[in-house]
């Protein structure tokens, strides 16, 4: 059993998924925007508390609807952290937009609301908020910001699924909010996203962009006699299979969360050690309470140190991976985007990051077994 190899990440079943998946062939439809696609929707809506959820393929779909919400257009600015997934920044480029990189807090890993505004131009359209690891940014912050400038605010809330700033659910704050069920995440479709629209005048627009540019939703809700090309859009919607699998999933979500929490609150406590000695640097949650405990990473003394523990954990059959490269010196951010100063936190950041295994099936003896390993990497410096 010490022998067993414990991966980064593993997919997970818990109970009804392919009893729902074989019920919506049984429908004899399995297209999307059929029963559990409704379903799904309707228990985001209820447990979230948004004015209007749709489920879109993918987190990516969801932003790039957000864009076209945002009437984000050529020579826009969005502010964004540059320490994210590129498919935040890529939504916008899509449009002709600029990603304005902002650099992010060394606390929380989100955008640093104090460096927000300096970087709002006359061009800027509208902020992304990133809520990574599922911890929420200073969202009355950038409320505020956005007020005052005319902007939008978007939540990027892949990573947040049923957290929460105070009472508010993470993607429910900002104009609109994006999340993922990307089989890495907690709540898990293989692929798949959601689209929290929070200001209901967007509602109608939504729902046109979502039918591929089409009024279809007002025809079958029998508002118009026909329906036609009236903007534009694309083909967002996932199909039934998926939409089955997540239903299943959503109703387990607190459940899959409370586990969760338990295996992060086991390595918080277990490592705590480690950081009082120096040698590392744990997240900054309350009391090692995490929203949502999507993420347990640890910080590393420097790039060179975070390479060995990875090598070293993988001989011991524990596969713990580095995170974001950041978007603002990649290829494709020295083309489309522009920074506000040298972004020091994400550079230092992204050098020492090393996500440790953490996923729904995952033991608490699995965690113990990755902490013993980590101390033994540092055993010698611990004892000098």
């Amino acid at each position: 059993m010490d022998n067993q190899i414990i991966p980064f990440n593993k997919p997970f079943v818990v109970g009804k998924e392919l009893f729902y998946i074989a019920q919506a062939v049984m429908n004899g439809g399995i297209a999307g925007d059929g029963q559990f696609t409704r379903l799904c929707q309707q228990w985001l809506e209820s447990n979230l508390g948004c004015s209007k959820a749709l489920l879109t393929h993918s987190c990516t779909a969801a932003l790039e609807m957000a864009a076209i919400l945002a009437d984000i257009g050529p020579g826009d600015e969005v502010i964004m952290p540059s320490f994210t997934f590129v498919s935040t920044a890529n939504a916008f480029v899509l449009r002709g937009a600029v990603p304005v990189f902002v650099d992010v807090r060394a606390d929380t890993l989100n955008l640093d609301e104090r460096l927000v505004e300096a970087a709002i131009t006359e061009k800027t359209k509208a902020i992304v908020a990133v809520h990574y690891a599922g911890q929420p940014c200073d969202m009355d912050t950038l409320l505020q910001l956005c007020e005052k400038h005319g902007l939008m605010l978007i939540e990027d809330a892949a990573q947040a699924i049923l957290a929460r700033e105070k009472t508010r659910a993470l993607g429910t704050i900002g104009h609109l909010g994006c999340l993922s069920f990307h089989e890495t995440k907690n709540v898990i479709s293989g692929e798949g996203g959601a689209l929290l629209i929070n200001d209901p005048k967007l509602i109608e627009r939504a729902e046109v962009i979502w039918q591929k540019g089409t009024n279809r939703k007002a025809f079958s809700r029998g508002e118009v006699s026909k329906y036609t090309w009236v903007d534009v859009g694309s083909s967002f919607l996932p199909s039934e299979l998926t939409a089955a699998f997540l239903y299943a999933q959503l109703e387990q979500g607190e459940t899959i969360n409370t586990h969760r929490r338990a295996l992060y609150e086991a390595y918080y406590h277990s490592l705590s050690a480690l950081q009082a000695d120096g040698f590392v640097r744990l997240p900054r949650t309350e009391g090692g309470k995490p929203a949502n405990a999507h993420i347990f990473y640890l910080l590393m003394r420097n790039n060179q140190e975070r390479g060995e523990l990875i090598e070293y954990l993988r001989e011991k059959g524990i596969y713990a991976v580095f995170h974001y490269v950041p978007l603002h010196d990649s290829p494709a951010g020295l083309r489309f985007s522009r920074c506000v100063g040298d972004l020091p936190v994400t550079q230092e950041i992204s050098a020492c990051l090393v996500r440790l295994p953490l996923y729904s099936d995952m033991s608490i003896e699995q965690v113990g077994r990755v902490c013993a390993a980590i101390f033994q990497f540092f055993a010698g410096a611990r004892q000098a």
